[in-house]
């Protein structure tokens, strides 16, 4: 049993299949069907059964897939841990929803380094139904999201209040109608960032509402690429009210009087509880509901430079 034929495992449980735990971990399936099956002896377990659905863990697979998931968060902490005593820099691997790590994280991330400029901060984005796992198997410190529960092991701290609204370009044929219904835009061109439809979030779960059909998306590299297409008249998106106030000012934007926005929210910094929290996380989940994050989170600019950050944020987009 060691932690590389476990890591495999935990990502057959997860995936649902060999092959897609092999794609995550880019090694082969003999590799990952090799780990499976000196598990399997180990054991005295067939830990899952092939089906014409996929797997099924038995039960002893399911017992096995949480402790291997607990045991691979301890030994990244460990880790952690002994880098931090090893080169005395605090270290923060911060996850968020794209829409998040596009338009609140970064701004979040400089005013808090502007406080603790001695922290290394990393950074990814990731569906939010991935952000429970980052979090449980320690690959992230904090996830910046909705709200990850309810769960024991984990934490929602809320810490800023959003309105989502549906905008469209001022030449738009819909401009200025009142009240309109939602099922009049299931069909109409949508143009989003990488978050797409993402249903664990307030925007996903507003479009799937709607009805929105997944052949009428486009999904551009950034939120904020989707929102200039709006703009040159190719679509609508969802956007939230602050990122967009300065278009709907100048008019390149207006924001459609559809029935059932504006869509109220809160983001949430979610972190493991009590001493499972590494003090810069502690430090971090603090900071998020002071006045000055709130005031950098809010406040509207063209995007935060990744060589502003002292040091460097690197964003990863997961799939």
């Amino acid at each position: 049993m060691t932690l590389s034929r476990l890591r495999m495992f935990v990502a057959v449980a997860r995936l649902g299949s060999v092959k897609a735990a092999a794609r995550s971990l880019n090694v082969t399936e003999a590799a990952v069907s090799g780990a499976v099956a000196a598990l399997r002896r180990e054991f005295g377990d067939q830990l899952f059964v092939r089906g014409a659905g996929g797997i099924t863990l038995t039960s002893g697979g399911r017992r096995l897939a949480a402790s291997a998931a607990e045991i691979l968060g301890l030994a990244e902490e460990a880790r952690q841990r002994v880098r931090e005593a090893g080169e005395q820099t605090p270290y923060l691997r911060v996850a968020s929803t794209a829409t998040a790590a596009e338009h609140v994280t970064p701004r979040l991330l400089e005013a808090f380094c502007r406080r603790q400029p001695d922290v290394d901060v990393s950074t990814m984005a990731a569906p939010g139904s991935a952000l429970a796992d980052l979090l449980r198997d320690r690959r992230a410190d904090v996830a910046i999201g909705p709200a990850l529960g309810p769960n024991t092991s984990i934490e929602a701290i809320p810490f800023l209040r959003f309105q989502l609204v549906v905008v469209a370009s001022s030449r738009h044929p819909l401009r200025g109608h009142a009240r309109i219904p939602p099922d009049q835009l299931a069909r109409q061109p949508w143009l989003f960032g990488p978050a797409g439809l993402d249903p664990s979030t307030r925007a996903g779960a507003f479009l799937a509402r709607l009805g929105v059909d997944a052949a009428s998306v486009s999904v551009f590299p950034s939120a904020t690429e989707a929102r200039e297409a709006v703009a040159d008249g190719h679509g609508l998106t969802i956007e939230f009210l602050h990122v967009v106030r300065d278009e709907l000012r100048r008019r390149t934007l207006v924001a459609l009087d559809v029935l059932g926005t504006p869509v109220n929210g809160l983001l949430y910094a979610n972190a493991l509880r009590d001493d499972h929290r590494s003090e810069t996380a502690a430090r971090l989940c603090q900071f998020v509901t002071t006045p000055t994050a709130t005031q950098a989170v809010q406040t509207r600019s063209r995007g935060v430079s990744m060589n502003r950050f002292k040091p460097a944020v690197h964003v990863t987009i997961w799939s």
